[in-house]
C-alpha cells in the first residue's frame, strides 16, 4: 500500500464518489420528472418505467462485464472516467427528446456509459484501502446513492421550477463532462505487474466466480433486493404526488430528506458494521444485509398505506436506511471471491446479474401493473402496485441467509 499513500487515496475516492453521485442523481432526475416528462411526450406508465429501467439496463448490463475486461487488462482509471463522458453527453441528449423513441435511445446511451463506471471504482477502492478497511471505502463510495438519489430531486425539481425538465437534464450532462477530464488528472491506477498480463480472458474469468455458491446466491439476492430499490426510486415521486397529494417541489423535499437521512446512515452503517464484524467472522458480510432486508419490507408497506404524511415519512425512514445497507458488504464480499487482478470483471460479473434482474425488470414490472389495475383503483394503482412487489425483499433475505453458510469456503485470502 505504498504507493497508494504516495497516491492521496482520500482524494481518489472522493473523485470516484463524486462521479458515482452524478450517476445516480441523473437516473432520480427521470424519477421525480416523471409527470412533466409523461404529460410532455404523452407516456403510459409502463413506457416510462421502460424508459427508467428496461432501456437502461439493456446495454449497461451486457456491456459492464466486456468494459470491466478492458479496465483489468488496461487502465481502470481510464475507463471510468471515459465512460463519464459518455453517459454526461447522452444524459445532456435526454433533455432534447422529443419523443418516446428518442427518450429511450438516449437513455440507451446513458446506460452504455455508466456501463464502465462502476466495477471499475471498486477495483480502484480494493486496490487502495487495505482489507481491514475496504468495506468503509465502498461504503463511503456507495453514498453515491443516497447522495445522487436526494441530489437529482432536489435539482430536478428546482431546475424544472425555474426553467424545464429538459434544462435539468442538459445542466446535468454539461457537469459530468467537466468532471471527466479532472478524473483523468487526479485518479491513477496503482501498478498491478503487466496489466494485460495479469488479467486472464472473460472466459477464463467469469468460471471462477461461476463455480462459487456464494456469488449466485449473492447476485440473485441483491438483484431481488434491487428489482424492489430501482422500482422505488423511479416511482415513489409519483407516488407521492397521486395518493398523498403533494406537488413537484413538496415530493422533491420528502423524498429528498428520506434518502440524505435514512439512505446515508443506512449504506455508511453497512459498511461500518461489516468491517467491525467481518473482521472476526465473514459471514456477517452476508447476515447483516439479511437482517435488512427482512425488516424492510413491512416498513416499506406500513409507509405507503399511512394515511398521515408525518406518520409515512417516519415509517419510510427506516426502509430508506436498510434497503441499501447492502451495498459497502456485498461489494466487498464479490471482490474477495477472486484474486486482486479479476475484481472487476467479477464486480462486472455480478453487477450484470443485479442491474439486468434489479433495474431492468423493476421500473417495468411497478408501472406495468399500475396500467393494469389503473381502471380498478385509479390514481391509487401505483401505491398498490409498488406493495406488491415488496415480497422481492422477503425473497432477496432468504437468499442472503443461504449465502451466510457458504461464504467464508467460497472467499479468497488476500497476500
Amino acid at each position: 500500500m505504498t504507493e497508494a499513500k504516495s497516491i492521496n487515496r482520500n482524494v481518489v475516492l472522493g473523485v470516484l464518489l463524486t462521479a458515482y453521485i452524478l450517476n445516480f442523481l441523473d437516473r432520480q432526475m427521470l424519477g421525480i420528472l416523471a409527470a412533466p416528462i409523461k404529460a410532455d411526450l404523452n407516456l403510459t406508465d409502463a413506457q416510462f418505467g421502460a424508459v427508467g429501467g428496461l432501456a437502461f439496463a439493456m446495454l449497461y448490463s451486457f456491456l459492464g462485464v466486456p468494459l470491466a475486461l478492458l479496465a483489468d487488462r488496461t487502465r481502470r482509471s481510464w475507463v471510468v472516467a471515459g465512460s463519464l463522458a459518455v453517459w454526461s453527453g447522452f444524459t445532456a441528449l435526454c433533455g432534447t427528446a422529443l419523443s418516446y423513441g428518442q427518450l429511450f435511445f438516449y437513455r440507451l446511451g446513458v446506460g452504455v456509459g455508466e456501463a464502465g463506471g462502476v466495477a471499475p471504482s471498486y477495483a480502484l477502492i480494493a486496490d487502495y484501502f487495505e482489507p481491514e478497511k475496504r468495506a468503509r471505502a465502498l461504503a463511503i463510495y456507495s453514498l453515491g446513492v443516497p447522495l445522487g438519489l436526494a441530489g437529482g430531486a432536489l435539482a430536478g425539481a428546482y431546475l424544472t421550477s425555474w426553467i424545464s425538465w429538459r434544462a435539468a437534464f442538459i445542466v446535468m450532462g454539461a457537469i459530468g463532462l467537466l468532471l471527466a477530464p479532472v478524473m483523468l488528472l487526479l485518479v491513477r491506477d496503482l501498478p498491478r505487474a503487466k496489466m494485460s498480463e495479469t488479467a486472464p480472458s472473460l472466459f477464463s474469468t467469469f468460471p471462477i466466480v461461476a463455480r462459487k455458491p456464494t456469488f449466485w446466491l449473492m447476485a440473485f439476492a441483491s438483484s431481488c433486493s434491487s428489482l424492489c430499490g430501482y422500482g422505488l426510486a423511479l416511482w415513489t415521486p409519483s407516488i407521492l404526488i397521486r395518493s398523498f397529494g403533494l406537488d413537484l417541489l413538496s415530493t422533491a423535499h420528502f423524498f429528498a430528506s428520506l434518502l440524505l437521512i435514512g439512505g446515508t446512515f443506512g449504506v455508511f452503517a453497512g459498511g461500518w458494521l461489516a468491517d467491525r464484524l467481518g473482521t472476526a467472522d465473514r459471514r456477517w458480510y452476508a447476515r447483516l444485509p439479511a437482517i435488512a432486508w427482512l425488516v424492510t419490507a413491512p416498513f416499506f408497506f406500513a409507509g405507503f398505506m399511512a394515511s398521515n404524511l408525518k406518520v409515512a415519512w417516519l415509517l419510510l425512514l427506516v426502509p430508506n436506511a436498510l434497503n441499501i445497507l447492502w451495498l459497502g458488504p456485498v461489494t466487498t464480499a464479490v471482490q474477495h471471491l477472486v484474486p486482486r487482478a479479476l475484481r472487476s470483471t467479477a464486480s462486472a460479473s455480478f453487477l450484470f446479474i443485479n442491474n439486468l434482474i434489479g433495474l431492468g425488470v423493476g421500473p417495468l414490472l411497478m408501472g406495468a401493473i399500475s396500467d393494469g389495475l389503473k381502471a380498478s383503483y385509479g390514481a391509487e394503482a401505483l401505491r398498490y402496485a409498488a406493495t406488491a412487489c415488496l415480497g422481492f425483499y422477503l425473497l432477496a433475505a432468504l437468499l442472503m441467509f443461504v449465502a451466510v453458510g457458504r461464504l467464508r469456503n467460497d472467499w479468497v485470502k488476500e497476500a
